[in-house]
């Protein structure tokens, strides 16, 4: 495939799976040493680190994530129009650091701690078990009523052959 093509299928014409895969950012060293991982997809609640720029140096929250332009609004930093009105400033993410993670996300804190996230444990209410219990008692009672169902359709069968 020809070079034009292969960057234009990367940059323009990016799925969105593509294009979520591409908002990695580096780790910081402290994170780099605990998990092992140099980069991590940036999501909604990370604290970041702003290294090049017009906004260098400047720490805070993720805000809002763009797939479509790659890049992150963070919070505090916005820019003013003319009128008076003020916008979010997008940044990319190759220009940024991630300080901490947010940890709310149970599947991905598995996927940087290099375990399978498929095979931890799911975690259980103590409400939700016994309301499946009663669930589990419902269905032996409609077995019950369908048996008496299955003796009309026998029933049904003898007055078609008595009308033969």
């Amino acid at each position: 495939m020809k070079p034009t093509k292969m960057r234009n299928n990367q940059i323009y014409q990016a799925t969105f799976q593509t294009r979520s895969k591409q908002l990695g950012s580096t780790l910081s060293k402290d994170l780099h040493k605990k998990y092992g991982k140099k980069s991590v997809r940036v999501v909604e609640g990370d604290s970041i680190t702003i290294l090049r720029g017009e906004f260098k140096g400047v720490e805070g929250k993720v805000a809002k994530i763009s797939t479509a332009k790659s890049s992150i609004a963070v919070e505090g930093i916005k820019k003013e129009k003319t009128k008076g009105d003020k916008f979010d400033v997008y940044i990319h993410t190759s220009n940024l650091v991630v300080t901490s993670l947010n940890t709310s996300d149970k599947w991905r804190m598995a996927k940087l701690e290099g375990k399978d996230p498929r095979k931890q444990p799911k975690e259980t209410k103590q409400e939700v078990a016994p309301k499946e219990t009663k669930q589990e008692v419902a269905p032996k009672e409609t077995k019950q009523e369908v048996a008496p169902k299955e003796t009309k359709g026998v029933k049904k069968t003898k007055k078609k052959e008595d009308d033969n």
